[in-house]
């Protein structure tokens, strides 16, 4: 199931671009523009994730902060606080409010997608650590362990996590750059054209279980993982 993020922001145009990004990585997009329209949004929908500005009309995104971690409902949501103020004072207040990251604007989306994954990864470890299966290819992120055909194989870290992650995120097309970030997180130092490299790394490793089919290369666009022929 895809994560559910509302975006609570009076400007049009910075919940459409921030949509835009969630919906290219995976994540559903809940829009609200003051805190009345978001209220209804989380009773309706409960969403995984909230980023919330700073400057709303009417309640301010900080009071409404507070007033998430008083509800029996919200209080365990995330929220992430976006906002034009840089100081330091400001980034305090917004943090004691009960938000748990702070991003300020301008963001990239490189940006702040590594932060909902880290926000993510911290109220939800389980999913971390939960085995998944495809066609006899098992792989434990807990014990740190690849198996097929009642053989371990033997995969260097990268490729472990390249592989979980295409594991957890089947028949679905890839960019370069959308598993730059879903594998290597925000570390702008690695180059689109290594994910190449691991990839191919990936396939020798699994070439002896036959399970190197499973990656697929989609011209022009990426790589898919689909057990479909």
């Amino acid at each position: 199931m895809r994560a559910k993020i509302l975006i609570v922001d009076d400007e049009s145009a910075i919940r459409q671009m921030v949509c835009l990004a969630l919906s290219q990585a995976n994540y559903d997009c809940l829009e609200a523009a003051d805190t009345s329209e978001a209220q209804t949004r989380i009773l309706g929908d409960k969403p995984d994730l909230i980023l919330l500005d700073w400057m709303l009309p009417g309640v301010s995104g900080v009071e409404y902060a507070r007033r998430l971690r008083q509800q029996k409902l919200t209080q365990h949501i995330p929220v992430i606080m976006l906002t034009a103020r840089t100081e330091e004072e400001d980034k305090i207040k917004g943090l004691d409010s009960g938000a748990d990251d702070y991003i300020t604007k301008p963001f990239s989306t490189r940006e702040l997608l590594s932060r909902i994954r880290a926000q993510l990864r911290r109220v939800a470890p389980h999913a971390v650590e939960t085995p998944v299966e495809v066609e006899g290819l098992a792989l434990d992120p807990a014990t740190h362990r690849v198996s097929a055909e009642g053989g371990e194989l033997d995969l260097g870290p990268t490729e472990f996590r390249l592989l979980h992650f295409f594991m957890t995120h089947p028949e679905r097309v890839h960019s370069r750059e959308r598993l730059l970030d879903g594998v290597w997180g925000n570390n702008v130092y690695v180059e689109v054209r290594t994910v190449d490299v691991h990839i191919r790394r990936l396939r020798k490793a699994l070439t002896s279980s036959g399970h190197d089919r499973l990656i697929q290369t989609v011209r022009g666009a990426g790589y898919r993982f689909s057990a479909r022929h």
